[in-house]
């Protein structure tokens, strides 16, 4: 059993591939509690599709691809943000309008293209088993600052989660922390953008969440399950691409949306209701 569980990591790309999963689940674990938390899912898959533009740009400038992704997505971010503010409509309408127009930029751009190009579609698809060295301390560097910022503003976080207008009396700049939710979401997308691609990134922000949040109410707790959740699903989806032959991040979001199906049977099997996360001490 342990040999099954440690061969596909005598090969350095497996190792490589596993090392971003784990970065990857820490993060899709932390944000997406805020994410499901907040009701901003459609954010999550809109900046994950905007990414399509600066990835576009950045290709057909000759420069870094990555660095393309991360900007279109902070861009994207505080756009859905400004539009939010200024023409007063409801989020998910804000999100939609600006990442319309950002995935259109992508398309247009590729449309000039006349040949397939790997590496735009490694970004669409993902490319688990492709990564680099350097992706690895990309994601790990994103993942970093992500995790540092919300370490240092958890309680001004979890304030404009729950109330933003109580946020705003107890001093907390609400605003500002509105568009920095946005702006940590966005950088969680591109931590796991190389690895799960723009199609199915959204998955592993949701679903491992979710689950955890049929068993737990506490938000560090969800984070904590949500991560646990997520890491077992993208190991057993790795080995699944291993030993089956099949692709990765398919073979990852579909092994976590079974652990969400079956933790959703066994909670309405006991009479458990989802768990909504309850406000800590700390926040009041």
């Amino acid at each position: 059993m342990i040999d099954w569980l440690l061969e596909p990591y005598q090969y350095e790309f497996m190792r490589r591939a596993l090392l971003v999963l784990i970065v990857t689940s820490v993060v899709m674990g932390v944000v997406g509690a805020f994410v499901v938390h907040k009701g901003l899912a459609f954010s999550g898959d809109a900046l994950a599709h905007s990414t399509l533009a600066g990835v576009a740009v950045a290709f057909v400038a000759g420069g870094s691809v990555g660095f393309g992704a991360l900007v279109a997505a902070v861009l994207t971010s505080l756009g859905i943000g400004w539009t939010r503010e200024r023409a007063r409509v409801s989020a998910d309408t804000a999100i939609g309008i600006v990442f319309v127009a950002m995935f259109s930029l992508g398309l247009l751009i590729l449309s000039r293209r006349t040949s397939y190009t790997p590496d735009l579609m490694s970004f669409v698809f993902g490319n688990i088993l492709g990564v680099s060295s350097s992706d690895v301390v990309g994601s790990a560097l994103l993942a970093g600052a992500v995790l540092l910022f919300v370490g240092a503003f958890y309680r001004e976080l979890l304030l404009v989660a729950y109330d933003p207008a109580m946020a705003a009396t107890a001093g907390v700049p609400a605003r500002l922390f509105q568009y920095a939710t946005l702006v940590m979401v966005a950088l969680a997308v591109v931590v796991a953008l190389k690895a799960i691609g723009i199609v199915l990134v959204n998955a592993m922000l949701l679903i491992p969440v979710s689950t955890a949040s049929l068993f737990f109410r506490r938000l560090p707790s969800i984070m904590a399950a949500g991560t646990l959740v997520g890491l077992a699903c993208a190991t057993v989806g790795l080995h699944l691409s291993y030993y089956v032959g099949v692709a990765t991040s398919p073979a990852i979001v579909l092994t976590a949306s079974v652990v969400f199906l079956g933790s959703l049977a066994v909670t309405s099997r006991r009479g458990l209701q989802p768990s909504v996360p309850a406000a800590e001490p700390a926040a009041s």
